[in-house]
């Protein structure tokens, strides 16, 4: 399935005219973010207006460990079975190893939470996840070793940020990609507008190889996703053309 986060079109509103725009475009499902849960009637609204489906959202680790009845009132409300955690911010990070396992335990524990009530829990992946501790571990590896229920949202542009191999990591988790998110990077120096990322397809990145490996991992949730475009219906357009393109192959 090929489905939109949202977030993608922050810059762009009104929610409803993003969703309009999506649907018209032929998106079938999208992937919603913590911003738009403060007003869920209108995000339930716009999704059930547009005929989306909406498998996987994004929930922040406050809202899970501190709020979680809200959680689930919001996951219900819009129908998603995949909650996926995305980030951490610079100061909550942890700086070594014996930290990023003790953040891991924390996710194992919302894990089971979320397990327990019959949905899917993911990580969702930046650079920082990539780069090696003082054992050359990564934390991608603590955050996913810590239970196998907790799947991955794999980013595989961030993961190029970060220094790595989308497919080579997306194939020793296979069978754990929960989603992917497709988003690409502009060649050096360009697109700086755009902090450098690129519509799917237009960039440097070997998306077909990594579609595929995405694909024998066992993942079927394709999330487009740009953190900064430009122009969005540009974006949403392009990057689906080519997603169905790998769709077809």
């Amino acid at each position: 399935m090929n489905s939109m986060q949202l977030y993608s079109a922050r810059n762009f509103p009104p929610l409803a005219d993003q969703l309009a725009t999506l649907s018209a475009l032929g998106y079938k499902a999208v992937e919603p973010f913590g911003g738009l849960y403060d007003d869920l009637d209108a995000l339930a609204d716009g999704v059930k207006a547009n005929g989306f489906s909406v498998p996987s959202g994004h929930f922040s680790v406050d809202l899970l460990e501190n709020r979680f009845e809200r959680t689930l009132e919001i996951a219900r409300r819009l129908g998603i079975g995949l909650v996926v955690v995305p980030y951490l911010l610079p100061a909550d990070r942890p700086g070594d190893v014996a930290g990023w396992q003790a953040f891991a335990r924390r996710l194992a524990a919302m894990a089971d939470r979320v397990s327990a009530e019959g949905l899917r829990f993911a990580w969702h992946n930046h650079d920082f996840e990539m780069r090696a501790l003082e054992d050359g571990s990564r934390p991608i590896e603590h955050l996913l070793d810590a239970s196998d229920k907790i799947g991955w949202e794999a980013d595989a542009a961030w993961i190029v940020r970060g220094g790595e191999d989308p497919a080579r990591w997306i194939e020793r988790y296979s069978g754990r990609i929960s989603a992917l998110h497709v988003k690409d990077l502009a060649p050096s120096g360009e697109k700086t507008d755009e902090d450098g990322w690129a519509d799917v397809g237009t960039g440097t990145m070997d998306w077909s190889a990594i579609w595929r490996a995405a694909k024998a991992a066992g993942c079927d949730l394709m999330v487009a996703e740009h953190d900064n475009p430009s122009d969005f219906r540009r974006f949403a357009e392009t990057s689906l053309r080519t997603m169905n393109g790998f769709e077809g192959n």
